[in-house]
C-alpha cells in the first residue's frame, strides 16, 4: 500500500472543525497536525486569496501532505515542524497574525497501522513510538533505561493505569535477563504483570501502558498549554483555535488553559476592586466539548474518544 493511501483515513470531526474555524477566503490558517492532510485539504479548499500553513513533526506525513495540497499552489505550504514551534514558524514565514488554527492531538491512523513505527500493541515491532524519527528518545530507551520509579510514575500519570507498580516492577525484572526489544515482548510482560480479572473484557491490557510510554517519548502533554498560549497570541480578534483531544489528560489541559485565558481577573474574590488588571483574552465558543455524531462513530470507531474544544480571540 502506498503511503498516501495509508494516510487516506477519515478525518475526525471534520465538518465540526471546518464550521468551528469560520474560514474566511482571505484568511491565514494553520493546521498544526497535518497528518494525511484531511483537515488541511478542506481548509485550503475554502480559501481564495488566503493561505494555509500545515505543520507536522513526522517527515512521512510532511511528504504525503505536500503531495495532497500541491493543487493549491502558493495558497498551501507544508512545514516539517512540531506544532509547539508555531510562533517560530510564523516568524520565519513573516506571518504576524493568523485567522485560525487547528490541532488534532491524536496519533494518526498511519502511525498506528504502520507496524514498524512501534505504536501499536496489536503488532510485533521494534520499540520506537517516535512521531519524529529524528528525535533521540524512543520507547526502547524508556523501557530499558528508566528506573522502576520513573516507569511507575509515567505509567500511572500518563496511562492512568492502576497496575502501574506491578507493570513497572515486571519490566525491570524482565529486562535484567535481556533487553526488551519489541512491542510484542512488552505486551507479554504487561499481561504477565496484571491480575487475570483485569485482562478480561474492556480495553486491551497494554493500551494504557503503551499510551503512557508514547506520551513520554513524544513529550505530548508538556507542549499543549504553551502552544495554546502562543496560538492565541497569534490570532486576530475573532480568530479561532480548535483543538481535538483523544484522552482525558489532553482534554483537561485544553479545558483548563482555555478557562484561564477566558477568566481575566485573578484577584481574590474578597478584593473590593481588581488590582491584577488581567482581562479575558478568549471567549470559549462551546462550554461542553463537541463530540462525534452517531454517523461518524459508525464510520470511524477510532473517533469515539474524540472531543473538540473551540476558543475565539477577543
Amino acid at each position: 500500500m502506498m503511503e498516501g493511501q495509508v494516510f487516506s483515513h477519515v478525518s475526525v470531526l471534520l465538518q465540526e472543525c471546518i464550521d468551528a474555524l469560520c474560514i474566511k477566503q482571505d484568511g491565514i490558517y494553520i493546521d498544526g497536525t497535518a497528518g494525511g492532510a484531511g483537515h488541511s485539504y478542506q481548509i485550503a479548499s475554502r480559501l481564495g486569496e488566503g493561505k494555509l500553513i500545515a505543520l507536522d513533526r513526522d517527515l512521512t506525513a510532511v511528504g504525503v501532505a505536500g503531495e495532497r495540497l500541491a493543487c493549491f499552489g502558493e495558497h498551501a505550504q507544508v512545514v516539517h515542524s512540531n506544532f509547539s514551534d508555531v510562533a517560530a514558524v510564523c516568524r520565519q514565514l513573516g506571518i504576524d497574525t493568523i485567522d485560525g488554527m487547528l490541532l488534532d492531538l491524536g496519533v494518526s491512523s498511519y502511525q498506528l497501522d504502520t507496524a514498524d513505527r512501534g505504536f501499536s500493541y496489536m503488532a510485533d515491532a521494534p520499540l520506537d513510538m517516535r512521531m519524529n524519527r529524528e528525535d533521540k528518545l524512543d520507547a526502547y530507551t524508556v523501557v530499558n533505561t528508566y528506573t522502576e520509579q520513573q516507569l511507575k510514575k509515567i505509567i500511572y500519570d500518563y496511562g492512568e493505569e492502576r497496575f502501574a507498580p506491578r507493570i513497572a516492577a515486571r519490566i525491570v525484572q524482565e529486562r535484567e535477563k535481556a533487553p526488551i526489544r519489541t512491542t510484542g515482548e512488552l505486551v507479554n510482560i504487561i499481561k504477565a504483570a496484571m491480575p487475570a480479572a483485569a485482562k478480561e473484557g474492556g480495553h486491551h491490557p497494554a493500551k494504557r501502558t503503551f499510551q503512557a510510554i508514547r506520551i513520554e517519548v513524544n513529550g505530548e502533554l508538556s507542549v499543549i498549554e504553551p502552544t495554546i498560549r502562543d496560538a492565541v497570541s497569534l490570532l486576530k480578534p475573532g480568530g479561532r483555535l480548535a483543538i481535538i483531544t483523544f484522552h482525558s489528560l489532553e482534554d483537561r489541559i485544553v479545558k483548563q488553559t482555555f478557562a484561564s485565558l477566558a477568566s481575566g481577573c485573578t484577584c481574590p474574590r474578597d478584593f473590593p476592586v481588581c488590582v491584577c488588571g488581567k482581562k479575558p483574552i478568549v471567549d470559549i465558543v462551546s462550554r461542553k466539548p463537541i463530540l462525534p455524531s452517531a454517523q461518524e462513530l459508525s464510520i470511524n470507531p477510532r473517533s469515539r474518544s474524540a472531543k473538540l474544544r473551540v476558543a475565539e480571540k477577543l
